[in-house]
C-alpha cells in the first residue's frame, strides 16, 4: 500500500486548475493571433512528412490530454508533490509560448473537409487553435509531465500498460491529426523533460543546488563538455535536417557542463534508489550511454570486483542482479541496478561527479555505511570503473575503523587487491581526513 495523502489535496488541486486552466487559453490564444497577424512566419517541414497519414480518429486521444490534464491533479499525495506538478505544467506553457512568440512556425499541410463526429471536433478545435503555435509542441510537453504523473502512481496491471498505450497515442496524434510538423514532437519533448527536471517530484530543486565550482578541475571538464556541446550544435543549426538531432548530445552535454560548473552532483538527480530520474535519464541519454560505454571499455578486462578486507569488494557499478549482500554506490552519473539483487535497506548511494575527488565529509559518510552494512554480508562499493571515487571511500572505511593507520597504508592494501586503483594527494588527504573538508 502506498503512503497515505495529505489532507486538502483536492482542494489545492482545484485551486491549481483554476489559475492554470484560464492563463493556458488566454496566452495560447494570445501568442496565436499575434503570429497569425505576422507576415515573417515560417515553416520547418521535411519532405518525408507528406506521406504521413491523415486519421480522423485520432482526434479522439488528441483531445483526452485535457481530460487526462485535469485528472492527473487527483494523483499527487503530497503538497509539494501536488506544487511541482502545476509549477511544471506552468513552465511549460511559459517555456512554448515564449518561443511562439520568439521563432513562429506555421503547419503547412491543408486538412481535407472531414464529416461525422471526428469532423465536428475537428471544427471545434479549429475554432480555438490556429495553426501558428507549433515549435516546441505545447502538447508534447504536457504530456511528458501528464504522462510521468501518471506513470508514477499508476502501477496495477493492465491499468498501468493501458495507461501507456493511450499517452503512446496522444503523441502520435500531433501528427496523424494534422496539427503538427515532426520537429515540433522532440523539442516539446525536451521542453517537457525539462520542466520535469526542473521541478523534480522530491529532493532539492536544481537551482537550490546551484553552488560555483571552487575546484579547478570541475571548471576544466565543465568548459571540454560545453565545448563538446556547441561542437554538436554548430551541425544541428548550421546544416539542418537529420543533422538537428546533434541537438540532443548538446543539450545532454551542455547540461554535464552545468553539473559540473555549478549543480554539482545533484544535477543528475540520482535518487536513493540508485535511478536516475526519469526527466535526467531523457535529457541525459547520450551521456549516459557514452558514460556506461566508457565504463565498460576500461573494465572489460577486469569485470569483477576484488576483495579489500573483511568481506569489503572495490568495483565498477554493476548493470545486473549483484551477488553482494550489500552495495555502497558513489557514481552520480549512471544508475544502478542493485535494487533486484540488495534489499532497499542493503544500499546506500553517495553520488560524486566523474573525475573529482570526493568530499572529506561524504567519504566519511560512505565509510560509516560500508562498516554498518558490513556485518550482513558481502559489501560492493562501486563507481563507474572501480577504481577511484569507490577506492577513496574504501581506503576512508580502513582508515575510520582502524584498519590501517593512515591513508598511504590503505592505498598500499587496496592495490594489492586491485593493482589499477588511481588515488592521488588530494584522494589520500580527503580518506585520512573523515568529516573535514580537505
Amino acid at each position: 500500500m502506498g503512503p497515505s495523502r495529505e489532507p486538502g489535496l483536492i482542494r489545492r488541486g482545484v485551486c491549481w486548475l483554476m489559475l492554470l486552466a484560464p492563463l493556458f487559453f488566454l496566452s495560447y490564444g494570445l501568442a496565436n493571433n499575434h503570429t497569425a497577424a505576422r507576415t515573417d512566419v515560417g515553416s520547418l517541414v521535411f519532405a518525408w512528412e507528406s506521406r504521413l497519414p491523415l486519421w480522423p480518429w485520432t482526434i479522439i486521444p488528441y483531445w483526452s490530454i485535457d481530460l487526462l490534464y485535469g485528472l492527473s491533479f487527483l494523483l499527487p499525495r503530497t503538497r509539494q508533490e501536488m506544487d511541482r506538478h502545476a509549477l511544471a505544467l506552468l513552465t511549460a506553457q511559459l517555456i512554448s509560448v515564449s518561443c511562439f512568440l520568439l521563432w513562429p512556425l506555421r503547419f503547412t499541410f491543408e486538412r481535407p473537409e472531414l464529416g461525422g463526429v471526428f469532423g465536428w471536433l475537428f471544427d471545434v478545435l479549429m475554432g480555438f487553435d490556429k495553426p501558428f503555435n507549433q515549435a516546441p509542441s505545447l502538447h508534447i510537453a504536457l504530456l511528458v509531465i501528464i504522462w510521468t504523473m501518471f506513470a508514477r502512481h499508476v502501477q496495477r496491471q493492465p491499468w498501468r500498460w493501458l495507461m501507456h498505450v493511450w499517452m503512446a497515442l496522444i503523441g502520435l496524434s500531433v501528427l496523424t491529426t494534422w496539427q503538427h510538423h515532426f520537429v515540433d514532437v522532440p523539442t516539446g519533448a525536451l521542453a517537457g523533460f525539462v520542466c520535469v527536471w526542473l521541478w523534480p517530484r522530491e529532493g532539492r530543486l536544481p537551482w537550490q543546488q546551484v553552488r560555483l565550482a571552487r575546484d579547478a578541475k570541475r571548471w576544466r571538464l565543465a568548459f571540454f563538455y560545453a565545448l563538446g556541446g556547441l561542437l554538436c550544435a554548430g551541425p544541428a543549426v548550421a546544416l539542418g535536417g537529420a543533422w538537428l538531432w546533434l541537438a540532443w548530445p548538446a543539450v545532454s552535454l551542455t547540461l554535464v557542463a552545468l553539473n559540473y560548473a555549478v549543480l554539482g552532483a545533484g544535477g543528475f538527480q540520482k535518487g536513493a534508489d540508485g535511478r536516475l530520474s526519469n526527466a535526467a535519464c531523457w535529457l541525459l541519454a547520450p551521456y549516459l550511454v557514452g558514460a556506461w560505454i566508457n565504463s565498460r571499455l576500461w573494465t572489460w578486462r577486469h569485470p569483477q570486483a576484488d576483495e579489500v578486507c573483511d568481506g569489503v569488494y572495490l568495483g565498477r557499478i554493476p548493470g545486473h542482479r549483484a551477488p553482494f549482500a550489500a552495495v555502497v554506490d558513489l557514481c552520480a552519473e549512471l544508475p544502478c541496478s542493485v535494487q533486484d539483487g540488495a534489499s532497499a535497506a542493503g544500499y546506500a548511494c553517495f553520488p560524486t561527479l566523474d573525475l573529482i575527488v570526493p568530499d572529506s565529509a561524504l567519504l566519511h559518510q560512505a565509510a560509516v555505511a560500508i562498516e554498518r552494512l558490513r556485518p550482513g554480508g558481502p559489501v560492493l562499493v562501486c563507481c563507474a570503473l572501480g577504481y577511484s571515487r569507490s577506492a577513496s571511500a574504501v581506503a576512508a572505511w580502513l582508515v575510520l575503523t582502524g584498519r590501517c593507520s593512515d591513508a598511504g597504508q590503505a592505498e598500499a592494501l587496496i592495490r594489492k587487491a586491485r593493482p589499477g586503483v588511481v588515488l592521488h594527494s588530494a584522494h589520500r588527504l580527503a580518506a585520512q581526513q573523515p568529516g573535514t573538508q580537505p
